[in-house]
């Protein structure tokens, strides 16, 4: 059994009598991609807020790398790197320069962070572009510097909201793809929450439906490729006519 690394327990937030999450219980094995599918507004995002030690939950724990993220938040933020929908940069410094500026605030050295800087720029497929300033990159080159920009602070848990959000679908491809190949070369533990199944689908190892702040259904995508199954199925079964669609 492989060990734990995040998981939450009987975790619910409430804003006045709206509960955007609800008693949900989870947990999330080291190495393993896991996805949080569901329509916008399911209470995805509030669930990593908790997770982040941003936001505050109603009632239950979180527990990220051993750690419990509301007593202990700055802890847990060096252990997590977070790529939310929107990434922001200094738009007049080179990726490079962006990266460098992270890893120092980081605590690590300035020769490393140079040295790092670079090798992530290579690794995310940025190498041709070192030279130009981020205010002038593509929404895909941005993403994929804000990948760059989670990973050079060597965390152990990445969790990424929405991040294909106005990526065209090549771009998307190829992030997919980064996402798969980086976390089996570095060892991450990754949460890959979206509202796109054929996104989760191809890019998770397992996959939690998640709506009105509910976790639906807990899918291990070996399983049901084993038994036959159709996640598009199984996602319909929760969202039938009159209900969300998946795209």
């Amino acid at each position: 059994m492989l060990q734990a690394v995040i998981e939450l327990t009987g975790l619910t937030k409430q804003y006045g009598d709206f509960t955007a999450v609800d008693s949900l219980s989870l947990t999330i094995r080291k190495g393993e991609i896991f996805g949080l599918l569901g329509p916008n507004g399911a209470g995805k995002s509030t669930t990593i807020l908790m997770m982040l030690g941003l936001t505050e939950p109603t009632s239950g724990s979180v527990h990220v790398c051993g750690v419990n993220s509301t007593t202990h938040p700055i802890e847990v933020k060096r252990k997590v790197g977070y790529l939310p929908e929107d990434v922001g940069f200094y738009e007049e410094m080179t990726g490079v320069e962006n990266l460098i500026y992270t890893a120092r605030l980081n605590g690590i050295p300035t020769q490393e962070a140079s040295a790092k800087a670079l090798l992530l720029m290579e690794r995310v497929g940025l190498g041709d572009q070192l030279k130009k300033k981020t205010g002038k990159y593509s929404r895909g080159m941005r993403q994929r510097l804000g990948l760059a920009d989670v990973l050079i602070k060597r965390p152990e848990v990445i969790i990424l909201d929405e991040p294909t959000s106005g990526i065209d679908p090549a771009g998307v491809r190829e992030f997919i793809d980064l996402i798969r190949r980086l976390s089996r070369e570095e060892g991450l533990t990754v949460l890959f929450s979206s509202h796109h199944l054929d996104q989760v689908q191809q890019v998770c190892d397992r996959i939690g439906i998640f709506n009105q702040g509910r976790l639906l259904v807990d899918i291990d995508m070996e399983n049901i490729s084993r038994e036959g199954k159709n996640l598009e199925d199984i996602y319909n079964q929760y969202f039938k006519e009159g209900g969300y669609s998946y795209k």
